[in-house]
């Protein structure tokens, strides 16, 4: 009796702390009982034929403006329409800092783009008096855009000179504050291949130096090739010092003129990834011919699987999976 009495006592003190209050029935009432759903799961990487070794196209552009003048540039109807393509067919933006981590952690279904500009000119980024981006410039569309489309990050990066944007001090770090990515374009928009050695490394150096005064405590993951120019010593693009002061990218960037490979295959090279032009009048090889393509190939473009944890893809393309990843890669 002892014994039974004992194991009674502690079933009702249990009882008694899972109720909602101990004095009335010692069972908790339904209405007291929080259901949770199951945990949500990534979908099936075949059901969504993701591919994480797909390619991705990395868009290169300049002024936005009305009358534009160069081969670069565009209005910003033609840059507007452009957004609502990429929109359409499923590309939702990531930064070069992402692309060159492998951190792209976008939707099931959904493939990255890489929206990049370069020169740091005032049609990419006007603040107005109160600190916004004047509507008509690159940063207000692309801002607007996104009021539209809230699952179409605003974000892009921006290799910049010194003196960036007109020469708003406003403006840099108002790009770094809303999420924009900063890389190196040489403070003066040198022709590297005629500079020597010394001259390289100080471009670079006085750029980086601008851009972290600027926005102190940004760090600059990548540059891009004025003209698309190598130095003679192409490694002085990645790496260097001067003034006492070191340099190294993670990625150099190029004109053109072609998709870039995924970051997690074996056949990226960080010191050459090709960008695809986007201007106001149709070349061979730009963004309408490439996002014609991708259209017409879709295995070809990188899938996201909705998985930042794993990296899917067909079993066929197994081969291009860099190493590094192995231990995250899931094939089907």
């Amino acid at each position: 009796m002892k014994g039974t009495a004992m194991l009674r006592m502690v079933t009702a003190a249990l009882l008694c702390a899972t109720a909602t209050a101990c004095g009335g029935s010692t069972a908790p009432s339904p209405a007291a009982v929080t259901v949770l759903p199951p945990a949500s799961r990534p979908p099936d990487p075949a059901a969504v034929a993701a591919n994480e070794l797909g390619q991705i196209p990395i868009l290169m552009y300049h002024r936005v403006e009305a009358a534009p003048a160069g081969e670069y540039d565009q209005t910003p109807a033609k840059f507007t329409a452009e957004l609502e393509r990429l929109y359409s067919e499923g590309y939702r933006p990531i930064t070069m800092a992402e692309y060159l981590a492998g951190a792209i952690d976008l939707p099931a279904g959904t493939h990255p783009v890489v929206l990049t500009f370069d020169d740091s000119t005032g049609a990419q980024l006007t603040l107005t008096p109160s600190g916004d981006p004047a509507p008509d410039c690159a940063v207000g569309l692309l801002e607007q855009f996104h009021s539209r489309h809230q699952d179409f990050a605003a974000t892009a990066t921006f290799y910049i000179n010194n003196e960036p944007f007109g020469e708003d001090p406003r403006a840099v770090p108002w790009l770094v504050r809303h999420g924009y990515d900063l890389g190196a374009h040489t403070a003066t928009h040198a022709n590297l291949g005629q500079l020597p050695p010394a001259d390289v490394q100080r471009e670079l150096v006085q750029n980086l130096r601008a851009i972290t005064a600027a926005a102190p405590g940004t760090t600059i993951h990548s540059m891009a090739l004025p003209l698309g120019v190598y130095p003679a010593d192409h490694v002085l693009a990645s790496a260097g010092s001067w003034d006492g002061t070191p340099y190294r990218f993670g990625g150099v960037l190029l004109v053109g003129a072609n998709p870039a490979v995924s970051p997690i295959t074996a056949a990226l090279d960080p010191t050459a990834i090709p960008r695809i032009r986007s201007g106001r009048n149709p070349v061979a090889f730009d963004s309408t011919y490439w996002l014609d393509w991708f259209d017409a190939n879709p295995g070809a473009r990188y899938t996201s699987d909705g998985d930042p944890k794993h990296v899917s893809f067909p079993r066929a393309v197994a081969d291009q999976l860099s190493p590094h990843w192995a231990s995250t890669a899931q094939s089907y």
